[in-house]
């Protein structure tokens, strides 16, 4: 029987949402608090028409407002370190880290990567949900149907249909990606887009061109540096 009912009604006014494995029931009765805290950066989430003209390199600036949320309340980014002993022997098994982690819950941020990321995020939650390291995964990614959106804005081409969302996620939680871990995801819909004004996006601009320069001179080579 699925627990998506347990899912408060104005985040399924906002997200496409998906479970596995009763992954609802196991976030409410056995991490109330850490679900309390994906509700709250879930409900707080607005996509911003500046960051979606902007963009934001190797990862979205979507992304990091999501991640620097979770890390406000506590959460970390966190790598694992596993292995397979046999008799004496010890063989390394290794995992990626997870964007987010807090007390047994993995959350997986993907916004526009290849969709095999998805695989690999599911992967690493079966192994580690078979190792004890967590209890439940969470993945958030966009809605197929913010391409309209992307399209007026011009920047449909900059997210292709082999790209990460949630009509690439679906199949292969319901495929059994994750294995026996309990998977629950969340696909940002157009209901949470807002055109945040020319000001916004002026002042944005601004900072990533402030922060691009810093950068620059940061890694200007030194007397001791190869050229």
């Amino acid at each position: 029987m699925s627990t998506l009912h347990l899912v408060p009604d104005d985040l399924l006014d906002r997200y496409h949402v998906k479970e596995w494995r009763n992954a609802a029931g196991v976030l409410a009765t056995a991490c109330p608090a850490e679900w309390r805290d994906v509700q709250d950066v879930l409900r707080g989430f607005r996509l911003l028409q500046s960051e979606v003209l902007v963009g934001g390199g190797n990862r979205s600036l979507s992304s990091q407002r999501i991640d620097e949320a979770l890390y406000a309340k506590g959460w970390k980014e966190k790598g694992f370190r596993t292995s397979i002993t046999v008799d004496e022997n010890e063989f390394a098994s290794p995992t990626h880290a997870v964007d987010c982690f807090k007390n047994g819950v993995a959350v997986e941020m993907e916004w526009n990567n290849k969709d095999p990321f998805f695989d690999r995020d599911l992967n690493n939650f079966r192994l580690l949900f078979d190792l004890r390291a967590i209890q439940v995964g969470i993945v958030i990614t966009r809605s197929w149907e913010l391409q309209e959106i992307f399209r007026r804005l011009g920047k449909g081409t900059s997210y292709g249909k082999a790209t990460t969302h949630h009509e690439k996620l679906w199949p292969k939680v319901e495929g059994g990606g994750g294995g026996g871990c309990p998977v629950l995801t969340f696909a940002i819909r157009p209901t949470n887009f807002v055109d945040d004004g020319p000001t916004a996006l002026a002042d944005l601009q601004a900072r990533m061109a402030a922060e691009k320069a810093g950068k620059r001179r940061g890694s200007a080579p030194s007397d001791d540096d190869e050229e």
